[in-house]
């Protein structure tokens, strides 16, 4: 910043990414540099470069690669939302709260068989 005004450099992609300089107004500048700036309770998200959603796990274990970082990544767990509940809440949602009887899914009762077996479906156990 020299005489009220700022000077700084860019790179002009469109001559073929010419490294150029460009002086403005400080207040011109300020309103310039003021435009990327988020309002309050905005995020943002990165589409492109190296943090996008398609190659972001391959770069980033480049990036961590070339720093000398040794991160080990824990793969989750595929749970249920039984195993889940069982855990978490030590709920088990299989059994009724009441009598503690099993807990059919709709798909289990409409595949029994017809023959009478339909109601000890629901006999405790």
């Amino acid at each position: 910043m020299e005489n009220d005004e700022v000077t700084f450099t860019y790179r002009d992609r469109d001559d073929d990414n010419t490294i150029k300089s460009m002086p403005l107004k400080a207040d011109e500048f300020i309103r310039r540099f003021l435009l990327h700036v988020l309002p309050k309770g905005f995020v943002k998200i990165r589409y492109f470069g190296f943090l996008n959603h398609r190659k972001k796990k391959e770069n980033l274990a480049i990036i961590r690669r070339l720093l000398g970082q040794v991160v080990e990544l824990v793969k989750k767990a595929k749970e249920s939302i039984t195993d889940l509940m069982l855990r978490l809440f030590n709920l088990d949602i299989t059994r009724c709260p009441e009598c503690n009887g099993r807990l059919f899914h709709f798909d289990e009762i409409k595949r029994r068989p017809a023959n009478g077996q339909y109601q000890q479906a629901f006999a405790p156990g």
